[in-house]
């Protein structure tokens, strides 16, 4: 659904200690117990936090690390471990 056709509310505004929150009406509720919050903007995106159900999952959320550098293990000696069997 293109953004200006999507349903639209006001929703209030209030102080919860030293965090501002937000009260949800009721046809926009979210499941589970927490979100995730990003800014893009000057709109915020909340999501329902979700479990991952298998680590592929888990993997697939995270963030590629960027700029790792190359690492050779040329010129390293080898690893030798002696198992003694008696």
């Amino acid at each position: 659904m293109p953004v200006s056709q999507q349903p639209r509310r006001t929703a209030s505004l209030f102080r919860n200690g030293r965090n501002q929150a937000i009260r949800i009406p009721v046809e926009f509720e979210l499941p589970g117990n927490e979100v995730t919050i990003e800014q893009s903007g000057d709109a915020l995106i909340i999501r329902p936090k979700t479990i991952p159900k298998s680590f592929a999952e888990l993997f697939a959320q995270w963030e590629p690390i960027p700029d790792l550098p190359d690492v050779s293990d040329a010129g390293l000696p080898p690893d030798v471990r002696r198992i003694d069997l008696e």
